[in-house]
């Protein structure tokens, strides 16, 4: 299995690296199951966080007896030196570890401050200092966090969204993150879902060499497709090329990410997937988004109050309520065509 340097850390990390949000979706049992498959065919890398519900403690119970020969990466959403501290004991706890390999702020809302001693970045070296974590990043949705912290050397990783949807900066970012040593860990790699062809990505994401993703997996099925391409990766061919040109296409501009920062809606709305349900009908099967359920879900935008909160939660800066408004108009008249064929 293809392995690079993840930057000055020098973790000679899996190129196919494993994503463990998903794994707080699915059963203790199943997940192990998943793990141990991922690990026994050589992915060395597991990077979870702190918000990820059980995920933590999941990764623990599958993979603490064979720690030594795994990186893992975990998040504190914590704002302060303290709250940082506490998370990481917490979250050794739960991974049964005396230490992680990455400790990342996740996705602060306000840049770090350097200089405070009572501050998020100073909990990441007081983590540091006593051993609770070998090196430290910070993820972020925001271009221009990601690149002040890949310019100023004082993180050793930053995790970003990446895949073959993203802009000539985001590109950029990549590049920076090269030039400076540090390391680059590509989240999102399947746009939340939207790329639904996993060989156009993974062979995307091979021509960029300091690009880490982290596949989010949470099936079987999911993992040996992985596994398969990281066995007999594809060359990039003009199919693939064609098929990458009309996905930009036709996702090109403003469009949900699913982060999930949003959340939570104070009307109940399921942002995430409503404000992007134009793409999920016709880029996945549809016939689940047209039972009741996912219709009481979608009519539920009739309620929202435009109270700004999604839309200044918004790390695209999307005008979510407008796009919320756009989807189920779309979703009413993509409804009323296929009634026929859904009953």
């Amino acid at each position: 299995m293809k392995k690079v340097r993840l930057g000055r850390t020098g973790l000679m990390v899996t190129k196919t690296s494993f994503g463990a949000l998903p794994i707080q979706r699915i059963s203790f049992g199943d997940t192990r199951a998943i793990l141990r498959r991922a690990y026994e065919a050589g992915i060395n890398f597991f990077d979870t966080a702190r918000s990820y519900t059980d995920s933590e403690e999941k990764l623990g119970y599958s993979l603490s007896d064979v720690r030594n020969d795994i990186y893992i990466a975990t998040k504190t959403p914590g704002k302060n030196k303290e709250q940082v501290l506490a998370d990481i004991q917490t979250s050794l706890k739960l991974l049964k570890t005396d230490h992680v390999d990455i400790l990342q702020l996740h996705n602060p809302g306000i840049y770090p401050d350097y200089d405070d001693p009572d501050g998020m970045y100073a909990g990441l070296l007081e983590a540091q200092k006593r051993g609770y974590t070998r090196f430290i990043g910070i993820t972020n949705h925001r271009l221009a966090f990601a690149q002040k912290a890949a310019g100023e050397g004082k993180f050793d990783t930053v995790q970003f969204p990446f895949n073959y949807l993203s802009s000539e900066g985001d590109i950029n970012l990549v590049k920076t993150c090269a030039a400076n040593d540090v390391g680059f860990i590509c989240m999102k790699a399947l746009s939340g879902g939207l790329i639904t062809d996993a060989r156009l990505t993974f062979t995307h994401l091979r021509e960029y060499e300091n690009a880490v993703p982290i596949y989010g997996i949470q099936k079987m099925s999911e993992l040996e497709q992985f596994l398969e391409l990281e066995a007999n990766p594809p060359a990039m061919d003009e199919q693939m090329k064609a098929a990458i040109a009309r996905d930009r296409k036709e996702l090109a501009g403003n469009f949900c990410r699913s982060c999930g920062y949003c959340m939570p809606c104070p009307q109940g709305i399921d942002i995430p997937q409503a404000a992007r349900m134009e793409f999920l009908l016709r880029r996945s099967p549809y016939q689940r988004f047209l039972e009741p359920e996912w219709q009481a879900k979608m009519e539920a935008i009739e309620t929202c109050l435009h109270c700004g909160h999604c839309t200044s939660r918004c790390p695209y800066e999307l005008d979510t309520p407008s796009l919320l408004r756009h989807n189920l108009e779309d979703y009413r008249q993509f409804l009323a065509e296929h009634t026929g064929e859904h009953k």
